[in-house]
């Protein structure tokens, strides 16, 4: 239960493993217990993470490609939120990724609105797939929820 908490944190704060520790969480809980009720929900849990994962990366992207932001901008917003973290503590990385994102579309555009706008876009396109990830890991904790009762009513 713990580590699915970490993992649904995992997925707002990019510092902790989100979708992949809620799949191996669960295939071990299922393996550990062994039984139907165990498996099928360990089985549907790792669906329903892997899906929220690949869904974020898609919608992401998708977002991304359409309002045409280059990698390198996307590579200044790395190097910002990582500067951001050891800037300031706990909330360094969001701003970090923001001022690294406006600076790489200010290089990229030459014009304040021209950046703002494409950094807004591209924000709100990460913010999107970070809510899909995170309702996914809520969903297969749900489902691990009703595994665990299921399992331990049964026995």
């Amino acid at each position: 239960g713990l580590l699915l908490i970490v993992s649904a944190l995992g997925t707002i704060i990019p510092v902790l493993p989100g979708s992949l520790l809620t799949i191996v969480t669960l295939l071990g809980w299922g393996w550990l217990l062994g039984s139907g009720a165990s498996w099928w929900a360990a089985g549907l849990g790792m669906l329903i993470a892997a899906l929220g994962w690949s869904a974020s990366a898609v919608l992401t992207g998708r977002k991304l490609k359409q309002h045409q932001i280059p990698k390198g901008s996307i590579f200044w917003a790395l190097i910002g939120a990582i500067a951001g973290a050891f800037i300031i503590p706990v909330v360094g990385l969001f701003i970090g990724f923001a001022l690294g994102l406006f600076i790489g579309e200010a290089a990229r555009h030459r014009k304040f609105d021209g950046a703002l706008a494409s950094s807004w876009a591209t924000l709100k396109a990460m913010g999107l797939g970070i809510i899909v990830e995170f309702g996914c890991v809520l969903l297969a904790t749900s489902v691990w929820v009703i595994g665990l009762i299921t399992h331990f009513a049964t026995r």
